[in-house]
């Protein structure tokens, strides 16, 4: 099946219209038609080639939200009209011991929802940036009624990046710092306070400050100042690292309690280093986290719903999209770009 789609050619080129082939609906497989999709900062990484690992064309996207048009024979878990999410995979292998255990995000043979490849380790995997998509059913999400179809795209990757650490550490009387202010921390605010902790955004942008506190945030702490961070020794039992770059890992290990936690979950460009004495002497730890399977998904959404948490997005349409990844570059979103994607077909 041929489906319209968004994408670049090569690395670093522009995101320009193209056409491309999906699979037909196998038995175990849902068709669904695309009517957002969420913009991460890793589409960008990816389609530059800034990790090292890429496939040309590239259609990126892999916070998609939409509705089922066509069921394959043997599924039985949605029907036709159902609003239903994909995130970041599309596949794992279903037999390795991460997959049994549900951490399909681990497991060493996943098929990413774009710049992967199918099980089959051939077909290349072609993401949101699309009309339509075609997905085993099993790894389809399905989107509690309320949320509004673009405010809640986006959890498909922020959401279910903040969701494991603070279900791991955050909870009522409990002392959580999130650093940075962007699509995955804004978001870590809002679930960290409905999980019923005390919240402190740490940014490097003084301007967020009023951003912070209306997201729900108790303290507001802004490491343009050099400073910043000494009063806040010994103060959290988690520190949520969504920054990309700058991460101070030292300074943020002062600031835990004993036996805290700074978690990261961002992905900086340049290596992270530390002193080994700031870990050691409070018993703290460093833990990463990466997405988590899709019974942990669902659980995110189903959360999220219960408590009216959605990202804060700026709804743009196809023709938007390279505008739109240079303003993700210069920080110049508050806090999400989504695609509406009934406007591939627009000139």
């Amino acid at each position: 099946m041929q489906a319209r789609a968004y994408g670049a050619l090569e690395s670093k080129a522009p995101i320009t219209p193209m056409t491309i082939e999906r699979r037909e609906v196998g038995p175990r497989d849902v068709l669904i038609d695309i009517a957002a999709c969420g913009v991460c900062h890793s589409d960008i990484h990816q389609a530059e080639s800034d990790w090292g690992m890429d496939i040309f064309p590239m259609v990126p996207g892999h916070e998609i939200v939409g509705t089922v048009r066509e069921l394959g024979a043997e599924v039985t878990t949605f029907g036709i009209g159902d609003r239903v999410g994909v995130g970041c995979y599309v596949a794992s292998c279903g037999e390795c011991d991460m997959c049994d255990r549900g951490h399909h995000n681990h497991c060493p043979d996943w098929s990413t929802t774009y710049n992967g490849y199918e099980q089959d380790r051939a077909t290349p995997t072609y993401g949101g940036y699309s009309d339509h998509i075609v997905v085993d059913a099993d790894y389809v999400l399905r989107i509690p009624e309320g949320p509004d179809t673009f405010a809640v795209a986006p959890l498909l990757c922020a959401g279910i990046t903040v969701y494991p650490p603070l279900k791991d550490f955050a909870g009522p009387g409990k002392d959580v710092a999130v650093v940075g202010l962007g699509g995955l921390g804004h978001v870590g605010v809002r679930i960290a306070k409905a999980m019923g902790s005390r919240v402190t955004v740490i940014s490097h942008s003084p301007s967020k400050e009023a951003d912070a506190l209306r997201l729900g945030a108790d303290a507001f702490v802004a490491t343009s100042n050099p400073k910043a961070l000494k009063p806040l020794r010994d103060s959290f039992d988690l520190v949520l690292c969504t920054a990309s770059s700058g991460v101070d890992v030292d300074g943020y290990l002062k600031t835990l309690k004993t036996h805290g936690t700074l978690a990261i979950v961002g992905i900086p460009v340049e290596d992270l280093t530390f002193n080994v004495g700031n870990l050691i002497g409070g018993a703290r730890s460093i833990k990463g986290y990466m997405l988590d399977g899709i019974e942990g998904t669902q659980e995110m959404l189903d959360f999220c719903a219960a408590h009216g948490i959605v990202a804060d997005v700026e709804v743009i349409p196809a023709s938007q999209i390279n505008e739109a990844w240079q303003r993700v570059k210069d920080s110049d979103v508050r806090y999400r770009f989504v695609i509406d994607t009934s406007t591939l077909g627009a000139s």
